[in-house]
């Protein structure tokens, strides 16, 4: 059993990929509110420092924004 399972991140967003700043398995959406599993995270904003489900909510994330 992990140790931080079910427990959500925190991360800084980065050009080239992200920095864990509090340990989790798991951080959510910005958009649709899903829990994205730390290896399936592939969209976030480093000028908003938000993460996103999948290319549909990062779109949208630009175009609410």
């Amino acid at each position: 059993m992990l140790m931080n399972s079910g427990r959500p991140a925190r991360l800084n967003y980065l050009a080239n990929g992200f920095r864990v700043v509090s340990p989790g398995d798991h951080v959510v959406c910005a958009v649709s509110g899903v829990e994205i599993p730390l290896d399936n995270l592939k969209y976030w904003s480093v000028a908003r420092q938000e993460p996103y489900a999948g290319a549909v909510e990062a779109t949208q994330a630009e175009r609410d924004r």
